[in-house]
């Protein structure tokens, strides 16, 4: 909840990712609120108060992930609803805008995002999504020490550039700092 909280406010790619990552960690531990207190929030330096907004937090997540069927596999509805508005301004930013930064950064990820949608068979798949795909997927083999070849760390480094400066943009438009393209 602490983590999510900073991330929704500070990047929300990373705040899709670890969502993403929180619903496997549910997943794994087969809805079980005591075996995700034992492994998760006990571990968290905060006073009982707060782990109990913690635990909570928790049993609404697992709650909502059972109302909306997705036990199994895919993501909460409000995750995708970010990650769909977040793809919209990647839209708004790639056909009606001038930034020639993002545009850079988008030019430069783009076959690697191309590479990404072909890999996954779902040609319907936005280029936002492919990128956060991606990027969790790149996560998880770090997590669990597979070999990375330098071809897949640097297209992963494009699509994190894009992204990074996808959501600065987001974030900035959020607080009122910039207009929308």
């Amino acid at each position: 909840m602490i983590i999510a909280q900073e991330k929704r406010r500070t990047n929300i790619a990373e705040f899709i990712l670890y969502m993403w990552q929180l619903e496997d960690l549910i997943r794994g531990s087969q809805f079980d609120i005591e075996e995700i207190e034992q492994n998760i929030i006990r571990k968290f330096r905060q006073p009982v108060e707060i782990k109990y907004e913690i635990r909570d937090w928790y049993i609404n997540l697992i709650q909502m992930m059972k109302q909306e069927r997705i036990e199994q596999q895919g993501h909460l509805s409000f995750v995708n609803n970010l990650m769909a508005d977040v793809s919209q301004l990647h839209m708004r930013y790639i056909h009606n805008s001038d930034d020639s930064e993002y545009h850079l950064l988008y030019y430069q990820a783009k076959p690697n995002i191309q590479a990404l949608i072909d890999k996954s068979g779902h040609d319907r798949m936005s280029e936002i999504e492919a990128c956060l795909t991606g990027l969790y997927g790149f996560f998880l083999m770090r997590l669990q020490n597979k070999e990375i070849s330098r071809e897949t760390t640097d297209a992963m480094a494009t699509i994190s550039n894009l992204m990074a400066a996808l959501s600065k943009r987001f974030r900035e438009i959020e607080a009122g700092e910039r207009e929308l393209p």
